[in-house]
């Protein structure tokens, strides 16, 4: 089934570009070079490569259900007419700049620090942070587990929807700065349980009446402590790469301290625990324990009721938690 997202993403194409473009045509009528021309005429008018190319991937997909219902002899737009452009340069923050950027936004923006610290610090994508419940987190067993995404379909109505792959679901180990982050949240924010009548009850980054925080919002309050902190100005995805080549060049000299002789002075918050996924097994084996601690929201608060994420009796038997609607 497709996401509501996708449906949306789907529908503009079709009715903003396709359908203008190629309505006028009978269906055996369209060829190559009908769907040539528009890729021309759009490149001149400043369309973007990447957002084009999603054009025509939607445009092959419907062509191709045509072909395989025998209402074509081929499918002009196929895969291999098409070329994906080349994936933009991204330009990552170093460790320095990332410490420079964390340190001023503590101070500028507190709430949204908490966010920024979690999403370098875990690698998580941004709908996946803003998705996230607090009966989905687990301080105590330093774990939380990813089973929703928060998204906005139009730039306007917010949906919580599936992580984008299946291969996102599971538990996460947390590092002791992210389990900070996260007190600071569960101290200065008002929790709500998670209600199946209302998906954005409960959530842990959210606005301080508890409303669901804009993904666009979030980019907006990313940039402006960026510039007040001199860093460059980055994507809130740019924080995943961030936290993946943070994690790939841990313990590696920079080539200032190489130069001295020296280690990087880099805080150890930001190195992540070379025995990440060895507590990651700790954290499973407790939940899996006869007689584990009662999970709760907060670190010092025991929080009553039952946990939406259940405890798993063992990894091949376990299944995964319900959703919230």
């Amino acid at each position: 089934m497709l996401k509501p997202t996708t449906i949306a993403r789907y529908r503009d194409y079709v009715h903003n570009d396709l359908v203008p473009a190629f309505g006028t045509l009978k269906l055996d009528e369209l060829g190559h070079r009908h769907i040539a021309a528009f890729v021309t005429s759009e490149l001149a008018a400043g369309r973007g490569q990447t957002t084009l190319y999603r054009c025509l991937v939607t445009l092959s997909s419907a062509l191709g259900a045509a072909f395989r219902q025998h209402r074509l002899a081929h499918n002009p737009a196929s895969a291999s007419a098409l070329h994906r452009p080349p994936s933009r340069e991204r330009r990552i923050w170093t460790a320095d700049e990332a410490v420079r950027f964390l340190r001023h936004c503590h101070q500028a923006d507190p709430d949204m620090a908490d966010l920024f610290e979690f999403l370098i610090g875990t690698g998580m994508r941004k709908g996946e942070a803003l998705g996230l419940h607090w009966d989905d987190v687990h301080l105590p067993e330093r774990v939380l587990y990813v089973r929703c995404t928060l998204s906005a379909i139009d730039n306007n109505h917010l949906v919580i929807t599936t992580p984008k792959t299946r291969s996102s679901l599971g538990w996460v180990a947390i590092s002791p700065h992210v389990a900070t982050a996260l007190q600071h949240r569960a101290q200065s924010t008002t929790h709500s349980r998670s209600d199946p009548g209302d998906p954005f009850a409960g959530l842990v980054f959210c606005r301080p009446d508890g409303r669901p925080l804009r993904p666009q919002g979030v980019l907006d309050r990313l940039r402006k402590p960026s510039d007040e902190a001199g860093v460059p100005r980055i994507t809130v995805h740019d924080l995943r790469h961030l936290a993946a080549t943070i994690t790939i060049t841990a313990g590696v000299p920079l080539t200032g301290a190489e130069k001295t002789g020296r280690r990087t002075d880099r805080p150890a918050w930001l190195q992540p625990p070379r025995d990440h996924i060895q507590r990651l097994h700790e954290a499973l084996h407790r939940l899996r324990s006869p007689a584990p601690p009662a999970f709760s929201t907060m670190a010092d608060k025991p929080r009553t009721g039952r946990a939406t994420t259940l405890r798993p009796r063992g990894l091949r038997a376990w299944k995964r938690p319900p959703s919230h609607g």
